[in-house]
């Protein structure tokens, strides 16, 4: 039978009921399990290489993402293990110049002195020829810019040039779309943000239909242990129940933040890709199941968005996004290629009428 998100969410990577025992099971610390004397391990041996919470936490995003999946410590370690998992010596590939900038830096820093020779493409295009690119990263809707690309028609162009493609899926979460039915091979997210959502947890995790890809990933992680701690995998998961009801709030809080941003003369620049006006609303509402809670715009200058976050009883200054709180920061402090004034925006789950009165008087303030 096929369910609805919300039913997906709540019970996804449950184990079968049992008399006893609980829906979700808590989190096994050990880090050696006894072994057999004779034949050696069984199912688990060693927790850096298995863990039931750990898998249990991969079951329920494989589930959502449809493919099996890998859980790491963080979206980076995630990122890292892809990329250093599939490329070679020689490879091209080709990365978002307007997405996550550590993956830049890795991309300009690590990779060049490995023999990888990286391409910047906007998340937008135009993209240039393909042919003898190992890997196509996508990040979509891209970070912090919002802007967003045609999965399954970029796909289809990387398939013809020899290429495999990745995506980034970490504002728009599985439930928002699924990468790898559009044409991807990989799919890569931190599940810092929007998917765990609590702001409680480091996570990352890599989603692949191939079992070979999938397996060099995995290979990669075993050798480097960047795992996920236990007690992080089973927070997580318990986080995951509630997905589809933040995702919902968050969204629904977006549309209308970005509407009275749009009715302000003193505030400039507004994207969200729920907006029909918006540069990427036609492929996005093709595209995506749903808009995330994110919304950028501009205030002009760094001082006016130090006020305005200084006003704000609501909106907390941080740099992630996806959390039940309104978060905001200033983009260009982190070394995103924006202006000074640029602010990436990700809304709570807060009531509406409360976030929109607390912006409002915060921009009156600044």
């Amino acid at each position: 039978m096929s369910y609805s998100d919300g039913t997906r969410s709540v019970h996804a990577g449950l184990p079968t009921p049992q008399v006893g025992e609980p829906f979700l099971p808590g989190p096994v610390f050990a880090a050696p399990y006894h072994l057999d004397p004779v034949t050696g391990p069984g199912r688990h041996g060693y927790a850096r290489t298995e863990n039931p919470t750990r898998e249990a936490l991969e079951a329920a995003i494989g589930a959502l993402e449809g493919a099996p999946t890998l859980a790491f410590s963080s979206g980076q370690a995630a990122i890292t293990a892809l990329l250093l998992a599939v490329l070679r010596p020689g490879d091209t590939v080709a990365l978002p110049s307007d997405g996550y900038f550590t993956v830049r830096a890795f991309a300009e820093g690590t990779l060049r002195e490995l023999g990888v020779t990286t391409v910047l493409v906007p998340t937008a295009g135009p993209y240039p020829a393909l042919t003898g690119t190992r890997l196509v990263l996508l990040e979509t809707p891209a970070n912090p810019g919002l802007d967003v690309c045609d999965l399954r028609a970029l796909s289809t162009v990387a398939h013809e040039a020899g290429a495999l493609v990745a995506v980034d899926n970490t504002a728009a979460t599985p439930l928002g779309q699924n990468p790898l039915a559009l044409g991807a091979d990989l799919v890569v997210a931190s599940g810092t943000k929007a998917l765990t959502g609590h702001s409680d947890v480091l996570l990352g995790y890599v989603s692949a239909t191939d079992p070979t890809l999938l397996g060099r990933v995995e290979t990669w992680r075993k050798q480097t242990g960047a795992v996920p701690g236990a007690f992080d995998a089973w927070l997580a998961h318990r986080s995951i129940a509630t997905l589809d009801l933040r995702l919902a709030r968050q969204t629904a809080n977006a549309a209308a933040v970005a509407e009275l941003l749009l009715s302000r003369s003193d505030v400039t620049g507004v994207r969200w890709p729920g907006l029909p006006d918006d540069p990427s609303y036609a492929v996005a509402s093709a595209q995506m199941r749903r808009i995330p809670g994110i919304v950028s715009f501009d205030l002009g200058s760094a001082e006016r968005v130090g006020r305005f976050l200084t006003a704000a009883k609501l909106v907390f200054a941080a740099t992630s996004f996806g959390g039940v709180h309104t978060t905001a920061d200033r983009r260009a402090q982190w070394g995103d290629d924006t202006s000074p004034g640029f602010v990436r925006f990700s809304c709570g789950i807060e009531d509406s009428a409360d976030l929109l009165a607390d912006i409002t008087a915060a921009l009156d303030a600044s």
